[in-house]
């Protein structure tokens, strides 16, 4: 069975989405025979490349909120990454465009590392506040899960895998995901944001069990299709 899940590297409530899909799993009875595979979507694909802002100031004059009103979103959302496991300080993160990211994630996938680059990605941009945006960035991250700093360059400065995250992002919106984190199975049942795990396992046992053209859950909390406003 395939878990393919379109999601972001700068949405928190993918991070998020992803432990409550690896506690799902891990109550799933088969879940040896699960494959997840992580897919391209930007929320601000025309965010300039090679350059980031801090996020605070950016979403707060994005929303027209004031920059204390967004700390409290903000301060929400961490409340409930740390129900997760998970440290953020989203008040100090920077943002960018993520499409080279996005490529970085698809050369690993074909080396049999794109769960661990998407779970380093993820880490840094939220728990260590470090840039994923550039490719003197993305290397040594890279490298520390495995994969080989030339032929990341390589890869990075030829753009060889813009096609694939291309690919996906146009099979997201063929599949009607306006947001993420976006959960489908075997490309029959669909979930959309960060489910709650008990949710999520219930699709993966109807998954197994059943087939049917694609029904989605009622969304939960996520990014729209654009934004983020945390």
């Amino acid at each position: 069975m395939q878990v393919e899940v379109w999601s972001d590297v700068v949405c928190p409530w993918c991070y998020i989405g992803k432990r409550k899909l690896e506690a799902a799993l891990s109550r799933f009875a088969h879940a040896d025979q699960v494959e997840v595979v992580w897919r391209s979507f930007q929320l601000d694909p025309g965010a300039p490349e090679g350059r980031t802002e801090p996020t605070l100031p950016a979403l707060a004059a994005k929303y027209g909120r004031s920059v204390e009103e967004m700390a409290d979103q903000m301060r929400r959302v961490e409340e409930v990454a740390a129900g997760e496991g998970l440290e953020y300080h989203l008040a100090d993160g920077v943002s960018g465009n993520t499409l080279l990211a996005h490529q970085l994630i698809h050369l690993a996938a074909e080396r049999g590392l794109g769960g661990a680059v998407k779970e380093r990605l993820l880490h840094a941009h939220f728990q260590q506040q470090r840039s994923v945006f550039d490719v003197d960035s993305l290397v040594p991250l890279a490298v520390e899960v495995g994969l080989d700093a030339d032929e990341v360059r390589a890869a990075l400065a030829d753009r060889r895998y813009l096609p694939a995250v291309q690919e996906d992002i146009a099979t997201a919106r063929a599949l009607g995901a306006t947001g993420v984190p976006f959960f489908v199975v075997d490309r029959t049942y669909g979930a959309a944001g960060a489910q709650p795990a008990e949710q999520l396992l219930q699709l993966l046992e109807r998954a197994w069990t059943d087939s049917h053209p694609l029904v989605t859950v009622p969304a939960a909390e996520g990014c729209a299709d654009g934004t983020c406003a945390v």
